[in-house]
């Protein structure tokens, strides 16, 4: 039996399985892209409702607060309703039955919704300045800001959806995470407004450090003590990569 590997044919698997995803995607992009919008600019949107009359320093701070949001939108809702699809329909046990490494797949799934991202986070942004009238100043930093953040949270939500294996669970787990990320994770207001103990939760979860380098990639003089956020970044991203390996060598 001829067992083909290396570099050249993980490439070429990794390319096949781009070509699969981006066309089983192809008639979600608008509703994904939608989804992150009503997420990221529509949360800012009511945040100014909420609090009424805004100075520029917090219409500024709740702004490039926004894509975050639509980077956990992506993350925890866009990921995993695909994931809990193909389960349904049996699609990973068609995938994983491809002459392609495993990894590939998974590198190409993170792939395309980090692509997918991109777009809902410039509407977002653009859409939340033009509301409070804000001018963003995009450094280099944003794109590896982008980057990471998009592949982090692609990472936490495939990995969980892979390892619970029971879209209901699955569906029910994201719900929660949802409703408590939009109303209490420090992303669109100052953590030191948080309790000391959740104050202290967020610190080793990514939210908050997802916010930090997303909002220092389009400001300037909001956020400090960058590295420390880029670093959880990469760990939470190298745990979920973890996990990931771990529930997909297990199926069978």
């Amino acid at each position: 039996m001829n067992v083909r590997r290396g570099v050249r044919y993980w490439i070429d698997s990794y390319a096949a399985m781009l070509r699969f995803d981006l066309a089983a995607q192809r008639n979600w992009l608008p509703m994904f892209a939608l989804m992150q919008i009503l997420f990221g600019a529509g949360m800012a949107i009511i945040y100014g409702f909420y609090i009424g009359h805004l100075s520029k320093d917090a219409a500024l701070f709740i702004v490039s607060g926004s894509p975050a949001l639509a980077v956990l939108t992506a993350g925890l809702i866009g990921v995993v309703m695909m994931v809990t699809e193909r389960q349904q329909a049996g699609t990973w046990d068609f995938i994983w039955s491809l002459p392609a490494p495993r990894s590939a797949a998974v590198a190409s799934t993170f792939t395309v919704f980090t692509l997918l991202a991109v777009p809902g986070i410039v509407a977002t942004l653009a859409l939340a300045a033009w509301r409070y009238g804000v001018t963003l100043t995009v450094s280099p930093m944003a794109a590896p800001a982008l980057l990471l953040s998009s592949v982090m949270a692609t990472s936490v939500g495939f990995t969980m959806a892979q390892l619970v294996a029971r879209p209901l669970v699955t569906n029910a787990i994201v719900n929660a995470l949802i409703f408590v990320v939009l109303l209490f994770s420090p992303v669109q207001f100052p953590i030191s407004r948080l309790p000391l103990w959740l104050a202290d939760v967020h610190r080793v979860l990514p939210i908050y450090y997802m916010g930090q380098v997303l909002r220092a990639s389009v400001t300037r003089g909001l956020v400090s003590n960058l590295a420390l956020s880029y670093a959880v970044l990469a760990a939470w991203t190298a745990v979920a990569w973890a996990g990931a390996a771990w529930a997909i060598a297990r199926r069978r």
